[in-house]
């Protein structure tokens, strides 16, 4: 008789690492969970956007998903890889940011960190065009990472949440959500790429 596997929270980062090299979610969400809070923390302070900083977490554990096989634990620990990846999108984000604003200042408009509907003008235009962009690609989505995205975004669940109400695994729903929000992020890029 096989004895059942210890549970994710029991295992060693390098562990789940390595079984997300092979493929499970289960093993990414726990990464998750262990440094997510240090990562957002990170990202903020360095942003000083929750929004934005949580945005960076994600791309951190997409960067882990797509790229678990390459880790080197003779390089460094797994909180170590995390805080520099983290710490590099970051700053990637900020540097985007400041030539954005350094553009628009160029161009006579009002530099600002993110495009609002609260304004008019150009940036109302782009903000809509963008938004209607968002919604076409959210329509390209496979079937279970629309519907993590719809649950999350405009029923205001947790993933969590999602979780209980779908029955789905909690690492399976950050998986999908990961998924999700990196092809929403890489179309939203090559859209403010344009505006350069």
């Amino acid at each position: 008789m096989v004895s059942p596997a210890p549970p994710l929270a029991s295992w060693s980062d390098y562990a789940l690492v390595q079984a997300v090299a092979a493929g499970d979610g289960d093993a990414l969400g726990e990464l998750y969970d262990r440094f997510s809070p240090l990562l957002l923390a990170l990202g903020r302070r360095i942003l000083a956007d929750a929004e934005e900083a949580e945005d960076v977490v994600q791309e951190t554990f997409v960067h882990l998903w797509r790229r678990a096989t390459s880790y080197d634990p003779q390089k460094s620990s797994v909180s170590t890889f995390l805080v520099l990846v983290t710490r590099s999108r970051a700053i990637d984000r900020l540097r985007t940011r400041q030539v954005i604003d350094r553009t628009l200042g160029q161009v006579g408009l009002e530099p600002s960190a993110t495009l609002d509907t609260s304004g008019d003008g150009v940036s109302r235009v782009l903000n809509l065009e963008r938004r209607e962009r968002v919604r076409q690609e959210l329509a390209t989505l496979p079937d279970e990472q629309r519907q993590v995205l719809d649950l999350a975004f405009f029923d205001g669940l947790t993933q969590r949440e999602i979780a209980e109400r779908t029955g789905i695994p909690l690492g399976t729903v950050k998986t999908r959500t990961l998924l999700a929000m990196r092809k929403l992020r890489t179309v939203l890029r090559l859209e403010i790429r344009e505006l350069l």
